[in-house]
């Protein structure tokens, strides 16, 4: 059996939140607590917060967000339709990581926009609450909105379907829309998510992608702008 980053990352995630559900101190040793990062500098909660989570909806819309758009981004081949001159239509493969690197290089490439947007998702939240005592956050939504936002811009093509909208989204509208959605909850506060943490998040796969591969930020904009 073939190894993929992806079954693991949900496998720790899912296995590790189930342990936080059932005991309450595991689960506040493991929380994203900035004061005690700064004072006690106990540093591996900018990380360890990932894995837990705060119930089982919690758990499972980031599982399922990370399975379902992460797989594409990884492993599959998504199909575009394009018109040529003569009216006639092509079919035009685009490669996900493993794909276009390998198997080996395209699941770094995966952990390290996972593990490290998760890390990146944490600065604007520590740099805002590092004096204050009473914030805790959990969970791996910037880890996760680091892999959509990459995958967003490695294939701004693909359409992305929400619960409530079964109507597929073209990629490259989604995610401004979403950004900005990200960006009004965070500014009205007062949620009770850390929306700061998303956009941190997708700052970061963005970036990694145009790091990788700045082509993909031109396709990006081109589908946006009609280019």
């Amino acid at each position: 059996m073939e190894f993929n980053i992806l079954i693991l990352f949900l496998l720790i995630i899912v296995g590790i939140s189930i342990k936080a559900f059932n005991d309450p101190g595991f689960m506040e040793k493991w929380m994203f607590i900035p004061y005690l990062v700064k004072t006690d500098k106990q540093y591996y909660r900018i990380a360890s917060h990932m894995a837990i989570h705060g119930d089982w909806m919690h758990l499972g819309f980031n599982a399922m967000s990370l399975y379902y758009l992460g797989s594409g981004f990884l492993n599959m081949i998504a199909g575009v339709y394009s018109m040529n001159s003569d009216l006639t239509t092509s079919f035009i493969l685009d490669s996900g990581l493993i794909q276009t690197y390998g198997s080996v290089m395209g699941q770094v490439h995966f952990g390290l926009i996972f593990i490290l947007g998760g890390i990146f998702a944490g600065m604007i939240p520590y740099m805002r609450n590092k004096d204050n005592p009473s914030y805790r956050s959990l969970g791996a939504s910037g880890a996760v909105s680091a892999v959509i936002f990459a995958a967003i811009i490695w294939n701004p093509e693909m359409r992305i379907s929400l619960f409530f909208i079964p109507i597929g989204i073209p990629a490259y509208i989604f995610g401004p829309l979403y950004l900005l959605f990200e960006f009004f909850m965070d500014k009205r506060g007062n949620s009770g998510i850390a929306h700061d943490a998303h956009i941190g998040g997708a700052v970061f796969g963005i970036l990694y992608v145009l790091f990788i591969n700045i082509d993909k930020g031109k396709e990006f904009l081109n589908l946006f702008f009609g280019g």
